[in-house]
């Protein structure tokens, strides 16, 4: 398959004087993989069964969004309606099980520091920003065309693109049933940590989106750690 270059750029700076808080893993154990992901920027990475996955909001208020496969078979990939039928609740927290297409669970949120996270939403991207915000936008990249450029580096395309859960992202439901895109319940340094409950391919975007409150209108980075719990 042909590799797909991202047009995002990657590595904006942040706004001067922004605090950052790059944290430690959640939860204690042997570091297999420690990965600093800069503003706007994609990333990806197999997380083995039984390891766990810490992700630093280091700015805070910056959305993960992010997509899971089975690393052995992608056509097994995370299930936004699977997992919030099982869990009988709209929002991702501790205790969550993240589960697949098959409705097997993929990863577990074992440690959180923030009230919840999103999987509704979904993902921005260049024809989503220009329908929302106007044309003026239209060369506004965002978490879709990240997906597909880290995606073709391991054979996956337009197809293997699902409903992705947002990390750190908040997304009430009103209670006319409306979604809303507002301020952020995290800060710098806060994190989650999920759990492989098998081995698990994850994309994450560092979502570059300028045009409503999910980043704080100041993307900032995020830190990706992997460890073998001690």
């Amino acid at each position: 398959m042909t590799m797909i270059r991202s047009t995002v750029p990657v590595g904006a700076s942040f706004a001067d004087g922004s605090e950052l808080d790059w944290a430690q893993s959640l939860v204690p154990g042997l570091v297999v993989l420690d990965a600093r992901v800069p503003p706007n920027a994609p990333w990806s990475g197999v997380v083995a069964a039984g390891q766990v996955l810490t992700i630093v909001d280091v700015g805070g208020n910056q959305s993960g969004d992010c997509l899971m496969y089975n690393a052995a078979d992608h056509d097994e990939r995370y299930s936004a309606p699977d997992t919030l039928t099982w869990e009988q609740n709209a929002y991702v927290s501790t205790g969550t099980v993240l589960r697949s297409n098959e409705g097997r669970p993929l990863m577990t949120v074992i440690g959180n520091e923030i009230d919840r996270h999103d999987t509704i939403g979904g993902a921005c991207g260049k024809e989503s920003n220009t329908l929302r915000y106007g044309h003026h936008v239209m060369y506004h990249h965002g978490c879709r065309e990240n997906f597909l450029a880290e995606a073709s580096r391991h054979g996956l395309g337009v197809r293997d693109l699902v409903s992705n859960l947002n990390w750190f992202m908040n997304v009430p439901v009103e209670a006319d049933g409306a979604l809303g895109i507002v301020d952020g319940l995290s800060a710098p340094g806060r994190r989650v940590a999920v759990r492989a409950e098998m081995d698990v391919l994850v994309l994450v975007s560092n979502c570059p989106q300028m045009n409503n409150p999910c980043n704080d209108f100041n993307p900032t980075p995020l830190r990706m750690i992997v460890v073998e719990p001690s």
